[in-house]
């Protein structure tokens, strides 16, 4: 299984049951030194899946008091890849520590 952190659509039930096919447990962390920043999203796919343009997006600032609220999310190999074609072309994943101590997943400012 694979930790994906989420801080945004990724957390509601609805678009877990449209990108993984099925509603998926979480456990409340935080990501350490990044920013929340607000960007508009231009995949239609993705749109019509949240029903909204307006998405959050990490914004890296490398500063330990930076933290940003989420959700831990276990996901398959083959349900990660998903999430990927569910994300803008804003977006990139890449690893982040996280306050428990883990490292997940995440989709930052690509």
């Amino acid at each position: 299984m694979e930790n994906l952190f989420s801080y945004g659509t990724l957390r509601e039930d609805a678009v877990q049951k449209s990108v993984f096919g099925r509603s998926v447990a979480g456990s409340d962390d935080a990501i350490v030194g990044y920013r929340l920043q607000t960007v508009t999203i231009t995949d239609p796919s993705a749109i019509a899946i949240s029903g909204r343009a307006e998405h959050t997006i990490l914004d890296p600032t490398g500063r330990d008091e930076d933290q940003v609220e989420g959700m831990v999310l276990q996901v398959t190999a083959a349900e990660l890849a998903l999430a990927d074609t569910y994300e803008d072309a804003a977006y990139r994943r890449a690893r982040a520590p996280l306050r428990s101590g883990a490292e997940a997943w995440v989709y930052v400012r690509a």
